[in-house]
């Protein structure tokens, strides 16, 4: 299959590089500079190579926020029965997009990222597949992501919002309040050291994604649900309830190990 992908930043490149020995793959990267990392593709900066080049599939990997923008930007140039992908970890306004667009498509969302993944040891992570899009684009992932042992959900664009809200916004809202709060340690713990690491990895994403799994209409009540948790817990404190934070302790250590 030729298959194009659009941006060479660290998922495009795993895509390139994935899928470059068993099918014809080209990447397209308007920063010249970052096509020095891929390897075994064809390397495109202009859109005219991407019309003589005919992909039959496009798989968007751009920065969330330029997601919509980099594919309108591309239709002109790919043939009509072109299937379109993206594998954007926020799906806003995408399903609207793909009604319109003319192209079948499929929508996946690999559940991991370059920050804390193994990317060559990925048995223990998720992907998504919208199951909404055409169905030989999503056999083409299930697959793909197979291959590589993920463990492989499908949803719709719904449900799939209504997941990341949950698996995403409390851990990044979780994350801020510990970096608005903390202050520097001389000789930190265990403990606070690994949150450090993830703080700064968290914090090392684009602004624009971390914006937009805060602002999914889901999010609200999931994050609503740490308010009522934070307030127990100081009452507790405050109480210094030794029963009440044996119960507490109970009741998160279940939902941990559920």
């Amino acid at each position: 299959m030729k298959i194009l992908v659009m941006g060479a930043g660290k998922m495009g490149s795993f895509f390139v590089d994935l899928l470059s020995f068993d099918h014809e793959v080209a990447v397209l990267e308007k920063d010249a500079r970052r096509l020095r990392f891929t390897y075994n593709c064809e390397r495109f900066t202009s859109l005219d190579e991407v019309k003589a080049f005919k992909p039959q599939l496009v798989i968007n990997a751009v920065t969330v926020k330029y997601t919509i923008a980099a594919f309108e930007e591309v239709l002109p140039f790919l043939p009509a029965d072109c299937i379109i992908s993206d594998i954007a970890s926020v799906k806003t306004n995408l399903r609207e997009f793909y009604e319109r667009a003319g192209h079948p498509y499929v929508s996946t969302h690999p559940m991991f990222g370059p920050t804390f993944a193994n990317l060559s040891q990925l048995s223990e992570e998720n992907a998504i597949i919208i199951k909404e899009g055409d169905y030989m684009g999503c056999i083409f992932f299930k697959d793909l992501y197979q291959k590589l042992g993920l463990n492989i959900y499908e949803y719709t664009f719904e449900e799939h919002d209504k997941t990341v809200a949950y698996s995403l916004s409390i851990p990044f809202v979780s994350t801020f309040v510990f970096a608005a709060v903390m202050q520097h340690q001389d000789a930190p713990g265990t403990t606070f050291k690994r949150h450090m690491k993830i703080a700064r990895g968290v914090l090392s994403e684009d602004d624009y994604l971390l914006q937009e799994v805060l602002f999914n209409p889901y999010t609200h009540d999931q994050v609503s649900q740490i308010r009522v948790e934070l307030k127990e817990l100081l009452e507790i404190i405050d109480n210094k309830d030794a029963e009440g934070m044996k119960a507490y302790l109970a009741k998160v250590r279940k939902n941990v190990h559920s």
